[in-house]
Formats: C-alpha cells, structure tokens, sequence
C-alpha cells in the first residue's frame, strides 16, 4: 500500500530542494552579471597616459607665471634659469576616461619603486586629458635650493636621463595611476635645445591589481 504522506513529504523535499538550487544558481548569475557591469564601468573611466605620438601636433602651453613653451608630440620641452625649472610633456590618454592628474615626483633611480603618493608635489593647477586625446603634463621647481632642482641641473649638464612619475586618476577618483616618464636628449641632431625625448616604461595601478 502507498503511504501517500510520506511520497507528499518526499515530493515537498525534492521540490524545496530544486528551489534552492535555482535560487543559488539564480544569485551566482546576477552576482557574475553584477561583477562584469562593475568592471566595464570601470573600463569606461579607467586612464592610461602614454607619450603622444611624434607626428601629434605642437602645443604651445602656458606656465602660471606667463611663460609659453611650444611641446612637439612625442617629446618634453625642458628650460633651466637661476630660479626656476619649466618642464612640459606631451602626452597622449590612451585609455577610455578622463585623466586627472594629480602630482608628480622625482625617484632616486630608473628601476626604484615609486614613493608614497602623499609625497608626491601636488599641482598648482587643474590639468585634465580626454580619453583618445592629446594633453600634456606639467613640472615646475622654484627653488634653487631644493634637491629636484639640483638633480635636474645636473642631468641636464651631463645630458643624461630624468626620471619623472606622474600621479594622475579617474574623474571619480577611483583608480589612481603611476606613470614613470623617462626625459632624454632627442635622437634628432638638429633637435632645437630645448626639444627632449619622452617615452614611459612603468605603469603602476595604486587602486586595483596591477596588469602584469
């Protein structure tokens, strides 16, 4: 004979049991659907600053105390005087949203790891660079005392290398990069005296695991 009550609490069992399978199954694919729109609105925002092309139009940038400097693509513009260092880079985003930068500095060797972003020289004026587009990055030193100034000085002098890194994010400051710019003399002899190389060989992600 069937025991009607038992196969009515076998059935209720199996069917508890098949909810609580489509309901995890359910909470898996809306968290994986969750997780995959978080990072593509991060993609969206995320900045990448890289060296502009050479063939990327001359801009011609203004410092705060009036100076203009023409900066040719792929390249930094570099003048020294008594007081002050005026440096400017041509850069170009590479990425998809809006570069805002933040602060740079100077570190001791080409291959030392960057320093903690709260010692980095913050700017004295808001620069922006749109996704896909051509901008720039500033370095002043107004103090002839100061080691950066020195340091510059003395690269300039032997014709060396300058090692500059960048701190610059998102608009909604949520992943904050490093980029260590690299100032050389240019490879083109008849480069004018103030025309410097510029290319980038380090990028460090400050807010998310780093890409390699």
């Amino acid at each position: 004979m069937v025991d009607w009550v038992t196969v009515a609490d076998l059935g209720t069992a199996a069917g508890t049991a098949l909810l609580a399978v489509a309901s995890f199954a359910s909470t898996r694919s809306a968290s994986r659907a969750t997780a995959n729109a978080e990072r593509a609105l991060l993609e969206s925002l995320r900045p990448i600053l890289l060296p502009s092309r050479w063939e990327d139009p001359t801009q011609e940038i203004r410092f705060l105390d009036g100076r203009w400097f023409p900066v040719h693509g792929g390249r930094a513009a570099l003048e020294i005087t008594d007081t002050v260092v005026y440096l400017v880079m041509s850069v170009r985003n590479a990425g998809r949203g809006l570069a805002v930068l933040h602060g740079w500095d100077m570190p001791a060797e080409e291959h030392s790891p960057h320093r903690d972003p709260a010692d980095f020289r913050r700017l004295n004026r808001d620069v922006y660079v749109s996704a896909g587009d051509l901008g720039f990055s500033q370095v002043t030193v107004r103090d002839p005392t100061s080691p950066e100034f020195g340091a510059i000085c003395a690269v300039v002098a032997a014709g060396g290398e300058l090692w500059l890194d960048i701190l610059y994010g998102d608009a909604e400051r949520t992943q904050r990069v490093i980029t260590r710019f690299v100032v050389s003399r240019s490879p083109v002899q008849d480069a004018a005296e103030h025309d410097w190389a510029l290319t980038a060989n380090r990028h460090w992600n400050l807010d998310r695991p780093d890409p390699r």
